[in-house]
């Protein structure tokens, strides 16, 4: 067995446990609604906690890319697109309880809480950012669009702010889960910023060196005495 074989093996156990695992939540909501053990408002039950997960999921496919920079566990990459993908499934599950349970499929009511609630309007406009990316996760895509896939993933920093203020104005309470979200994200983006100061920083210095090098060979050669 290669050296090849031995890396992908782990990884594709790894991506079933985790593939498993993501849907433990979900699991664990429909075997609420079965028994009846969703508590005095089970409807609310099942938004808070599909919100809660969606929010989670999308933290933590964030905190991908700064673990490997900071690591240089370069595998942990191969794990993000999976857990981008669950993070929009909770949330579509999310919407779908909101529409299900609140609105009862009334489309008007729903573009009327759009437009009057704002939290509403922060929730649903994440899930639309998400759409696009969740659509152009795929390898396919990727070669498509070249470096505009990178740049339309970029909108994934939106919606997690978006998401973020709307659980916040959702729950009311601006202590506890939505701060540490808050802060989670706040360090993601940070870290971002962080690392694109340091890249363009080094990047600039790289270009530099050999016309500094230049200079100074030039000037050595006027230096030295002619004969």
């Amino acid at each position: 067995m290669g050296a090849a074989a031995r890396v992908l093996r782990p990884v594709a156990l790894a991506k079933i446990a985790l593939f498993l695992a993501a849907l433990v939540p979900a699991a664990l909501l429909v075997r609420g609604m079965l028994t009846n053990d969703l508590g005095v408002n089970p409807a609310e039950t099942i938004q808070l906690q599909t919100g809660r997960w969606a929010l989670k999921f999308l933290l933590i496919s964030l905190a991908v890319t700064p673990v490997r920079r900071l690591t240089g566990w370069n595998v942990v990459i191969q794990f993000r697109r999976m857990l981008g993908l669950f993070a929009f499934f909770y949330a579509v599950l999310h919407f779908a309880a909101y529409w299900v349970f609140d609105l009862t499929f009334a489309i008007g009511t729903m573009v009327t809480d759009v437009l009057k609630r704002p939290f509403i309007a922060f929730g649903f406009a994440a899930l639309l950012l998400l759409l696009p990316l969740a659509l152009t996760s795929t390898k396919g895509w990727i070669r498509r669009l070249g470096k505009r896939w990178t740049q339309l993933h970029r909108l994934v920093y939106a919606a997690a702010i978006l998401a973020v203020l709307h659980f916040a104005w959702k729950v009311k309470v601006f202590t506890g889960d939505p701060v540490i979200y808050a802060a989670v994200l706040t360090l993601l983006l940070a870290f971002r910023v962080f690392w694109a100061l340091r890249t363009r920083t080094r990047n600039k210095n790289q270009e530099q060196e050999p016309r500094t090098r230049t200079e100074n060979r030039t000037r050595t050669e006027n230096l030295e005495p002619r004969t």
